[in-house]
């Protein structure tokens, strides 16, 4: 079972500069929440209570401001700064006390994923208890992504970072489920030509064990990464007509937590007090009345 999880919320957001030269991009709204709310709105969803938020040196204290501990959520969150960007799979050799002996998922904290059936898909993909396991979507353009190919069963053959001759449709969104060796094979890892250690070399070792198969985000649904100033606003615009249109919200930690029982409707009129006169409070305000 996995009961921890990572958000890799790390990273300089060059292709958003200059909104990012003071502002950690997880922190830009998308539409009405701070960009972190919907990665970490995921783990909620997979009934994941115990968290790591890897940041950039000297913000941490921007984070503590809107997620201060967990507590109004019933969970627990930890803070970790990274010096510099050295990879996906570093957040594990960053974060082996944190993971300790437990399995452990990883999100990317600028990707975004929506769906009818997600949180059926997030808590089976929880149960995971040995290996490793990667949510993918079909795209249109699978040369921007990395890919897979899988059979029949669902085991993952190969594996290709933006492919020049086509491969498959499946990319590999920013979401993975792993046992607790991920610990151990992310440290056996060398920097690729970048200059940093690939999350595609740590899939690899897995893929090579046989122990590293896939689910999928099902048709209607979504996954967006916001990594451009043109996807970012794209997910904004997708936020904003989804709610407005249908009356509910994506990514409302507080009613995820409620809803999981961690919190109660005292717990809400704080946050309420928390976030002041806003969309969002008005929002939480209808959950309790």
């Amino acid at each position: 079972m996995i009961k921890k999880g990572i958000i890799l919320s790390g990273g300089l957001g060059t292709r958003m500069s200059p909104l990012t030269k003071a502002v950690n991009k997880q922190l830009l709204p998308i539409y009405d929440k701070p960009l972190i709310y919907y990665p970490l709105s995921i783990f909620l969803l997979a009934k994941i209570k115990n968290i790591l938020i890897i940041v950039n040196k000297g913000q941490v204290d921007q984070y503590r401001k809107i997620l201060p501990d967990g507590k109004r959520l019933g969970i627990n969150i930890e803070f970790m700064e990274q010096s510099t960007p050295k990879g996906l799979p570093d957040a594990f050799i960053l974060g082996k006390d944190f993971i300790g002996k437990d399995n452990v998922a990883l999100i990317l904290g600028d990707n975004f994923f929506y769906g009818q059936n997600l949180t059926k898909t997030l808590i089976n993909n929880c149960k995971l208890k040995k290996g490793a396991k990667i949510l993918l979507h079909k795209v249109s353009k699978p040369d921007l992504y990395g890919v897979a190919k899988i059979d029949k069963k669902n085991n993952v053959k190969k594996i290709i970072e933006k492919p020049k001759n086509y491969l498959s449709d499946l990319a590999v969104t920013g979401l993975y489920f792993f046992d607790n060796n991920v610990v151990k094979y992310a440290r056996q890892l060398k920097p690729s030509k970048r200059g940093e250690i690939e999350i595609t070399d740590l899939l690899n070792i897995y893929r090579s064990k046989g122990f590293l198969k896939a689910d999928f985000i099902g048709r209607g649904g979504a996954w967006l990464d916001t990594g451009s100033i043109e996807d970012f606003y794209k997910t904004s615009a997708f936020v904003s007509a989804i709610e407005n249109r249908q009356g509910f919200k994506i990514a409302c930690i507080e009613e995820i937590a409620l809803n999981n029982r961690w919190i109660n409707k005292n717990d809400i009129r704080k946050a309420i007090k928390f976030y002041g006169n806003c969309i969002y409070s008005k929002y939480l305000s209808k959950l309790i009345n």
